[in-house]
């Protein structure tokens, strides 16, 4: 974890500052931490990030004019699993043995054993830890005949899970990594559904198969257009049971639907609520259940003393949705994005060009949002550079848990920018890539974005403060800085450990 010289700096003046918006002395007892992490969500859905946003999200903006709204939050990477892992540890994801790409149908995990994982520190901070919904991160499942599951490291086979056993537990997984309960899946495509460390359930969707698999006459069964009414009842819950117990303990509910992922398994209750397609239908949903997890917050009298993040993992994949368009059965694919779009469309990623899988803006820019009352200032914008890598050391300085020198290696300690310390470049650049071997750096206002070619790729410059867009290349204009920025980005991967 990095701290830089002037956040030393920063965290003396908070201590002797009567000015100062969060005095160490005066610090509150440990929130409990709820973060939720949405799936392929763009930077452009959320109402308040996006005022020409067709897809009403009144709960996502009321938390963010609850707290402190982020507009230069970025992904590590523009896929789900390596960004998933950033916010995990705090490491870029080409640190780790997955050094490209999501991880396929039951790899196991990509967190090395004994590396420090945001749940792990928790734990060592005094909190329980739940987590509900999509882990992607690698697990190992047992089988009948000691050889892999069929279907590893595929997205999917006709076979899938032929040779599972589902008499013993899976490992290696979200309770081998710092959760102390889980329910939820491994790999979305692989669809067994895990409480704890025992399968107990399927996905039950047209992509998916069980078919094959023996053993299965008592898991539950559940569609996917239920599965994100499922994970909220569950979650609540959770925190009805917590409150229940008066526990001296703090938690941290990790609440990672699958939403708005494509199979786009809208309930029907949702289908046509926003006029603007069936993604944007979606979104509209999750941000319902997202409401009714705060709710059940505020009932219950947990909100006041409770952090929460909202985050999404990577931008949407479609450029444009629009009521007329068909994509009940759109793929995972660049293959399936929309390129012609016009004003009557509603465009996830705005104002930002790219989608999933680039290394552009509309892939790694995420809508980040942190509220915590009475702490956080509300209805705050902070233009600050940020990663979901810093998350981790963010938290660990809240909580007063002290992280290793060699863990948490890309994440800075932000908390002063949070608190609404008027500080400004304790992080300042951040890498990033989309798929394949597109890598992107950003330093400052300036951004470079590489055209993919592992052997000799050729880069684009851009000036994010007066081209948000990514619309003029000024690489002929400025090709000192343009090396310059090539430089230190293959110095970084060139020195990867």
């Amino acid at each position: 974890m990095k701290t830089p010289i002037r956040l030393v700096i920063i965290n003396i003046f908070i201590v002797v500052s009567c000015s100062s918006p969060q005095q160490q002395e005066e610090a509150p007892q440990q929130p409990n931490i709820l973060l939720i992490f949405a799936d392929d969500l763009g930077y452009g859905d959320l109402g308040v990030y996006n005022s020409l946003s067709k897809v009403p999200t009144p709960n996502l903006d009321q938390l963010a004019g609850e707290g402190v709204r982020f507009t230069h939050a970025y992904c590590p990477v523009s896929v789900c699993s390596p960004t998933r892992y950033a916010l995990m540890t705090g490491e870029y994801p080409w640190r780790s043995w997955k050094k490209s790409g999501v991880m396929a149908n039951y790899e196991p995990s990509m967190i090395d054993e004994g590396l420090l994982t945001l749940p792990q520190m928790l734990v060592n901070a005094g909190y329980e830890t739940v987590g509900f919904g999509k882990w992607h991160l690698g697990t190992t499942f047992p089988t009948t005949d000691g050889n892999k599951p069929v279907g590893y490291g595929k997205f999917r086979d006709d076979n899938n899970g032929a040779n599972i056993d589902f008499s013993q537990p899976v490992s290696d997984g979200p309770l081998d990594r710092g959760f102390e309960h889980w329910l939820g899946f491994s790999c979305a495509s692989e669809c067994w559904i895990f409480d704890d460390d025992r399968v107990t359930g399927a996905i039950i969707h047209d992509l998916y198969t069980i078919e094959a698999a023996s053993g299965t006459e008592d898991l539950e069964r559940i569609p996917l257009e239920d599965f994100l009414p499922y994970l909220t009842e569950k979650s609540i819950h959770y925190l009805q049971e917590y409150n229940k117990k008066q526990s001296s303990k703090p938690f941290f509910l990790y609440f990672s639907p699958y939403v708005p992922h494509i199979p786009l398994a809208v309930h029907p209750s949702f289908m046509g609520k926003t006029q603007a397609g069936l993604y944007a239908d979606y979104v509209h949903e999750l941000d319902h259940y997202i409401g009714l997890l705060l709710d059940e917050l505020e009932k219950l009298g947990l909100k006041e003393n409770t952090l929460i993040l909202f985050a999404s993992d990577n931008g949407s994949q479609f450029v444009g949705t629009h009521p007329d368009e068909d994509l009940q059965k759109v793929t995972n694919s660049q293959e399936d994005v929309n390129a012609e779009i016009d004003s009557s469309y509603h465009m996830p990623n705005f104002p930002f060009r790219g989608t999933k899988w680039t290394a552009y803006e509309g892939g790694v820019r995420t809508p980040l949002i942190a509220s915590w009352k009475d702490n956080f200032p509300s209805g705050t914008e902070r233009d600050d550079l940020i990663a979901l890598n810093d998350i981790l050391p963010t938290l660990a300085a809240i909580v007063g848990q002290d992280i290793p020198e060699d863990m948490a290696k890309d994440g800075y300690d932000l908390s002063p920018v949070f608190f609404g310390d008027k500080s400004v470049g304790i992080r300042e650049s951040v890498f990033v890539r989309g798929s394949g071997e597109i890598y992107g750096y950003r330093k400052g206002k300036w951004k470079i974005v590489s055209d993919g070619n592992s052997e000799n790729p050729t880069f684009e410059l851009f000036d994010l403060m007066d081209d948000p867009e990514e619309n003029k290349n000024l690489s002929d204009s400025f090709p000192a800085l343009r090396k310059e920025l090539e430089n230190e980005l293959r110095a970084h991967l060139e020195n990867i450990d």
